[in-house]
């Protein structure tokens, strides 16, 4: 049974080291302790450490960096919603592909071709450079994923699959935004116009869609991340004078989420080095 506190000990506005004379006694009979038998403070630590730290073998499996799941609420009703179109609606990108159909953004490949010099994508020296470019990213293993529809590859854009690869629009010849029951309100952009008729236009978008609902699925991922890595050199191969080539894709986003992420790693590794180290000094003075 414990004897009555000394008064020395005792709480008052004389006395305010009431709380730091019992710690300063147990932390003088823990060093006691780890002088006298020193050997469980170290390996103890240590084995405990390295037991836990084995965990991080498992980090790639477990780690989550979809942007969706990251920044949208699991049993949202929109997700809900959408498996519900899935259901009753679903695509089929084998035979017949519509991307107004599809649930999701699907997975693709988006070119933009923006005439230079102010001048018109449908020029004839554009409309060549154009049609070259498409041949270049419309390859036998994109043949292959690409998702179809009456036996053959979407296409990419309604100017093309119109005019086929050696047809030129004729200024004045196509009418916007509906050509011959085609929308051309995402195939061109700035469109100049006269009495509906399309006089000059300054951008193209090509989409390339790939199968993502069969066992091609996989093939086709790879293929985007193939696309974004060989792009770049690939149009500077073309050397195209006439257009100037912007691209995205539909892992881009992603991508570019985990690429900052693995940027702000060190920083935040920097930022503790430099708090611990401040908080040390300060505990030193």
């Amino acid at each position: 049974m414990a004897g009555p506190r000394d008064p020395a000990e005792r709480c008052s506005c004389r006395n305010t080291d009431c709380v730091e004379r019992p710690l300063r006694r147990l932390f003088e009979g823990l060093a006691s302790g780890v002088a006298a038998c020193p050997w469980p403070f170290v390996l103890l630590p240590l084995l405990l450490s390295g037991g836990l730290g084995a965990g991080f073998l498992y980090l790639p499996q477990r780690q989550a960096n979809d942007i969706e799941g990251q920044f949208t609420p699991t049993w949202g009703p929109a997700k809900a919603e959408r498996d519900f179109v899935r259901r009753h609606f679903p695509p089929n990108d084998s035979e017949r592909f519509s991307a107004q159909r599809l649930p999701t953004e699907g997975a693709y490949a988006a070119l933009i071709a923006v005439a230079t010099n102010g001048a018109s994508v449908l020029a004839p020296a554009a409309w060549a450079e154009v049609l070259r470019l498409n041949a270049t990213v419309h390859d036998a293993e994109y043949e292959r994923l690409c998702a179809r529809t009456a036996g053959r590859c979407a296409s990419p854009n309604a100017l093309l699959s119109r005019l086929g690869d050696e047809g030129r629009p004729v200024p004045g010849s196509l009418r916007f935004p509906f050509n011959d029951g085609d929308f051309l309100g995402t195939a061109l952009g700035g469109v100049e116009t006269d009495g509906g008729w399309v006089r000059r236009a300054r951008a193209l978008k090509l989409v390339y869609y790939l199968r993502e609902d069969g066992p091609e699925a996989q093939d086709s991922r790879q293929w985007l991340e193939s696309f974004l890595r060989n792009i770049s050199s690939k149009v500077a191969d073309l050397r195209l004078g006439s257009i100037q080539v912007t691209y995205f894709t539909s892992l881009s986003r992603q991508q570019e989420f985990e690429g900052n992420t693995r940027s702000v790693i060190p920083l935040f590794s920097v930022t503790y080095f430099l708090t611990i180290t401040f908080a040390v000094v300060s505990c030193l003075r």
